[in-house]
């Protein structure tokens, strides 16, 4: 049995998904108060969380991320009824693990809900290129992904989660090139399709940090045509 928490406002779509997912075995929590929700979210552990954005006390993209400062893999499903791009965009980059816009199709919740546990029951696929524990080391660059921790030159980089998870699927396999869809399918675990350059502004948020050059960089190269590689050369 899966435990959900539902964090909305609105008590008809409460009882909409809860019916739902009981019907997919989940034991479902729910609170309609942002701070409450969020207190819940770190009190206890969850297989789903599924947020809203406008709610009282405190909105949705605070509470995604301040759930991601120290949980970085319970997956999050946002609900909006902003269907703008760059709001998609901003709750992914946030760090939440899909995006379904309001008013939604209940066969799609259920799709999408589906994926987000068969992708939790298998494990992420970027957690499956290294060993639970392991330092990988390229001149000056180290990444601990047991501490999640990244080091240039023996200063922390301060990164978030999805930026971590990038640089570690790249640097496990140097001179790989990954495709910008591709990228978007191991690390956020979803199909976002058209959502290509939500890759675009992390790898370009990456190289702000670990880059002395971001216009020649040394570690996260452009393979033209395709995506983004590691320097195998390093």
């Amino acid at each position: 049995m899966h435990k959900v928490l539902i964090i909305e406002d609105d008590t008809h779509i409460v009882e909409l998904l809860s019916i739902h997912l009981n019907d997919l075995n989940c034991h479902v929590f729910a609170e309609s108060n942002g701070q409450r929700g969020l207190a819940t979210a770190k009190e206890q552990s969850f297989d789903l969380i599924i947020l809203d954005i406008m709610l009282p006390g405190i909105n949705g993209m605070e509470i995604c991320r301040r759930i991601r400062q120290t949980d970085r893999h319970t997956p999050i499903l946002i609900l909006s009824a902003k269907s703008e791009e760059i709001d998609k965009v901003v709750g992914l980059e946030t760090g939440a693990d899909d995006y379904l816009t309001k008013p939604f199709s209940v066969r799609e919740f259920i799709a999408r809900v589906k994926v987000i546990f068969r992708r939790k029951d298998d494990a992420m696929p970027v957690h499956e290129k290294l060993p639970e524990s392991a330092v990988i080391r390229f001149s000056g660059l180290e990444i601990d992904t047991d501490k999640r921790k990244v080091m240039l030159h023996d200063t922390r980089v301060d990164l978030s989660p999805k930026e971590f998870d990038l640089i570690t699927l790249l640097a496990a396999n140097p001179g790989k090139s990954y495709s910008r869809k591709r990228l978007l399918n191991l690390v956020w675990g979803y199909d976002f399709e058209g959502y290509e350059h939500t890759v675009n502004s992390h790898i370009n948020r990456l190289r702000g940090k670990i880059e002395e050059d971001i216009s020649n960089p040394r570690f996260i190269l452009t393979t033209w045509g395709v995506g983004y590689r590691f320097n195998e050369e390093l």
